[in-house]
């Protein structure tokens, strides 16, 4: 059995049929939270986190919101459904603020102190309620796993599908050539997913996008393909983005993947071009490459 073949038959959900009931019992005296990183998010962040309340209690002890500057009512918004918010500025605010999800991501580990942490992004449309529950199933059934990725299909501006366009022009093309074991991973980039604490503070976190292959690579370079697991949470809709804006976040993917794989990936802008009449525009984009250092070297520092 091949390394692909032995992921999709023994740590791969497809039709994921965990009772929130089960779950709770099998949790024990763990502890959970489902944080929420989020950056202008009004009109969605509310009905993520009152897709996961009911659970509050019962299988999640802690429902976090986690700030990242918003300008609009992002934080009021969450704040009304039932959420714990904190701004990203508040936590370990002695060190100064990166952009980014990956900054996000990493202050909320110093935000809560939960024993298994599920991320859901905030721009979810129609989220699910399953989609909690979905992730922790292998974190709290199956012993060894520490990373669980939710896949999905992805509509394209909420069409039949076309969506996740970095995940199959680069990231799964790059994850086959450079780490094999790995091209069984539906979603390697998807913004779903839970871990274990031990795993997420040990481990440094990528800037920006480069967060969650970063997290995959670390997973794997450290538990084999055992201690990864995914799910089928069915259908995942939300906010699509330029083609400028992939270009950039590709940027910032690839630049993670390649140090995670031993190949030096200079931080050098990104450029892109624009047509302005009958000529093409240059425009440069900073893309941030450098880790932020494991969590628990930085809290026992203190």
């Amino acid at each position: 059995m091949t390394p692909v073949d032995r992921l999709l038959a023994t740590r791969t959900w497809q039709c994921p049929d965990w009772s929130v009931r089960e779950l709770a019992a099998a949790k024990g005296a763990r502890t959970v939270a489902v944080v929420l990183p989020a950056l202008d998010e009004e009109a969605t962040v509310g009905a993520v986190v009152e897709s996961v309340r009911p659970l509050l209690g019962v299988l999640v002890d802690d429902l976090v919101v986690v700030d990242s500057g918003s300008t609009d009512g992002t934080a009021a918004a969450a704040a009304r459904a039932g959420a714990r918010v904190v701004h990203r500025d508040d936590v370990l605010p002695d060190l100064p603020v990166r952009p980014g999800k990956g900054e996000v991501l990493w202050r909320s580990l110093a935000a809560t102190d939960a024993d298994l942490l599920v991320f859901l992004d905030s721009d979810l449309v129609d989220p699910d309620p399953s989609f909690a529950p979905g992730l922790l199933g292998p974190l709290l059934t199956v012993d060894g796993v520490h990373l669980v990725k939710g896949f999905y299909r992805r509509p394209l501006r909420l069409e039949s599908g076309g969506g996740g366009r970095v995940t199959e022009l680069m990231a799964r093309p790059l994850l086959n050539a450079l780490r094999p074991d790995l091209s069984g991973v539906v979603q390697p980039l998807g913004g779903e997913y839970a871990a274990t604490r031990d795993f997420l503070t040990t481990v440094p976190f990528a800037p920006g996008y480069g967060v969650e292959i970063g997290l995959l690579l670390d997973a794997h370079a450290r538990y084999g393909l055992d201690g990864l697991a995914q799910v089928n949470l069915g259908v995942r809709k939300h906010r699509n983005r330029s083609l400028a804006q992939l270009g950039v976040m590709s940027r910032q993917i690839l630049g993670t993947a390649l140090s995670r794989c031993g190949i030096d990936s200079a931080a050098a802008d990104y450029t892109q071009f624009t047509q302005v009449v009958d000529e093409w525009v240059p425009t440069h984009t900073p893309v941030l490459l450098t880790d932020r250092p494991p969590m628990a070297d930085l809290l026992e520092r203190r």
